[in-house]
C-alpha cells in the first residue's frame, strides 16, 4: 500500500501540484467532462490548491476559479485564480460578494473533508454535513445546466442522498477515482444538468 500512496504523491511534487488530489480531479473530468474553457468554477474545500490548479488549467485564461477554504494555502496560484480563507458555514460579507461578483458558476465542486476521529459513524457524519451546505451552496450559485461535484464519506445516508441530488439534476452518479486510497472511504458525486430549481421536498411524490 505504501508504494500505491508513494506513486500519487511523488507524481504530484514532479508535476509542482500540492497535492495528489490533482489526480482524483483528472479522472473525474476524463469520465464526465466537467469543463470547458471560458468556464467559472467555484472550489470549496480548495486547500491546498491542487483542485482550483486543475480547473484553471481546464477553463483556460477566460475562465475563473474562485477558491475557498478554512485553512489557507501557500500555494501560488494563477491570475483566473482567486483564493480566500473562508469558513463555508460562515460566510463572511467579502465573500457573500465575491460569490455575488462571479456568480452564477459553471460548476461548483467540493473536495471538503472532516477532521476524521476514526469513529466510522462520526465521521459520516461530519461529512455529511459538509456535503449538505455544498449542496446548498450549489442550489444558489450555480447556473442552470450546470455541474456539481462532491466528495462524500460512504455510508448508510448515501441513498438519500443520491435522491435529493436527482431532484435538482437532470443526472447524478458516483465515482471512485483510481487514485484515491483503496482503503478510504471516500467517493465523489457528480451531478450534471442543474435545473434551477428550489430545493426539492423529499416527502413529495415525485422523489426518485
Amino acid at each position: 500500500m505504501k508504494t500505491y500512496r508513494d506513486h500519487y504523491f511523488l507524481k504530484a511534487k514532479r508535476e509542482n501540484y500540492p497535492a495528489r488530489s490533482i489526480y482524483k480531479l483528472r479522472e473525474i473530468h476524463n469520465r464526465f467532462g466537467i469543463f470547458k474553457p471560458g468556464m467559472k468554477v467555484l472550489d470549496l474545500g480548495a486547500a491546498p490548491g491542487s483542485w482550483s490548479l486543475g480547473a484553471a488549467e481546464y477553463v483556460g485564461p477566460s475562465g475563473f476559479v474562485l477558491g475557498a477554504d478554512i485553512q489557507d494555502t501557500g500555494t501560488a496560484f494563477p491570475s483566473n485564480i482567486t483564493f480566500m480563507k473562508e469558513d463555508v458555514f460562515n460566510r463572511s460579507a467579502a465573500f457573500e460578494a465575491a460569490l455575488a461578483e462571479h456568480a452564477p458558476f459553471d460548476v461548483v465542486m467540493s473536495d471538503m473533508a472532516p477532521n476524521t476521529t476514526g469513529h466510522r459513524g462520526t465521521d459520516q457524519a461530519r461529512s455529511a454535513a459538509l456535503y449538505e451546505e455544498a449542496l446548498a451552496v450549489a442550489r444558489l450559485y450555480l447556473i442552470k445546466g450546470g455541474s456539481f461535484v462532491v466528495k462524500l464519506f460512504m455510508g448508510p445516508d448515501m441513498h438519500p442522498f443520491t435522491k435529493e441530488l436527482r431532484s435538482s439534476f437532470d443526472k447524478a452518479k458516483t465515482f471512485k477515482p483510481k487514485s484515491s486510497r483503496s482503503e478510504s472511504m471516500e467517493i465523489f458525486y457528480v451531478a450534471q444538468g442543474y435545473r434551477g430549481l428550489p430545493p426539492h421536498d423529499p416527502g413529495g411524490d415525485d422523489a426518485q
